[in-house]
């Protein structure tokens, strides 16, 4: 059975840990070494990490398997992005051995019933052009609505889809 908890200060190594474990696989063809490396410390540092949750508003849950105990994967999101009725997911990861197994269905569900109750009428999220995660975003009823490249400092720069899936209540 899979249970979604919101995770507090404590998790955030837990969190940190995740993003080690899935970056490389998730972006190994895309992006190199070296971006991957950078990206890793700018969002995922304690310290960052701490800011996204109290200064930015962004809110995590965790997925954990609770038959192993085994924590699967991560999604974050903040409500009312930029002012608007829109739940912005910035961030979601699973672990190689848990994808496939609905647990992103779950986070994605997850998240858009709590924008609903919070009066937003869209789930955004921002995508790199080349992720095989496209698909499953397609899938889940998001649309591509534009493009964004993105300059992140050290000469890299984040070129994204982005993409929207409304909300019906």
């Amino acid at each position: 059975m899979i249970t979604i908890t919101q995770a507090t200060e404590e998790d955030l190594p837990l969190i940190r840990d995740i993003a080690y474990q899935t970056w490389p696989n998730t972006f190994g063809e895309i992006l190199s070494p070296a971006q991957i490396s950078y990206m890793l410390e700018m969002m995922y540092s304690l310290d960052a990490l701490t800011t996204q949750i109290n200064e930015k508003k962004h809110v995590f849950l965790l997925a954990k398997n609770t038959d192993t105990d085994e924590y699967l994967g991560y999604v974050s999101y903040e409500l009312d992005y930029t002012g608007q009725p829109l739940a912005k997911i910035h961030k979601i990861y699973l672990l190689p051995a848990s994808q496939g197994k609905g647990v992103g269905r779950l986070f994605i569900d997850q998240v858009g019933a709590i924008a609903l109750a919070h009066q937003n009428t869209r789930l955004g999220l921002n995508v790199n052009r080349y992720n095989k995660a496209i698909q499953f975003y397609e899938r889940m009823g998001f649309l591509i609505v534009g493009t964004e490249d993105i300059d992140i400092g050290d000469g890299f720069l984040m070129e994204d889809f982005v993409m929207e899936k409304p909300l019906i209540p």
